[in-house]
């Protein structure tokens, strides 16, 4: 009964687990990030490219 109390109050194994979620949550926007302003700043280099020729 005694294990199953210090289990049950146990907070570091959800400390863990919260930093896990967080650490996707944070990844999966930077990598959205990234891809968004990775594609606008190539059209942006291109059209700047094109002009600078004309």
């Amino acid at each position: 009964m005694q294990a199953i109390r210090r289990l049950w109050t146990e907070e570091s194994g959800q400390d863990v687990a919260e930093y896990a979620v967080m650490l996707a949550v944070i990844l999966v926007i930077v990598i959205g990030t990234v891809r968004l302003i990775g594609t606008n700043a190539n059209n942006v280099f291109s059209q700047v490219g094109s002009q600078m020729q004309n």
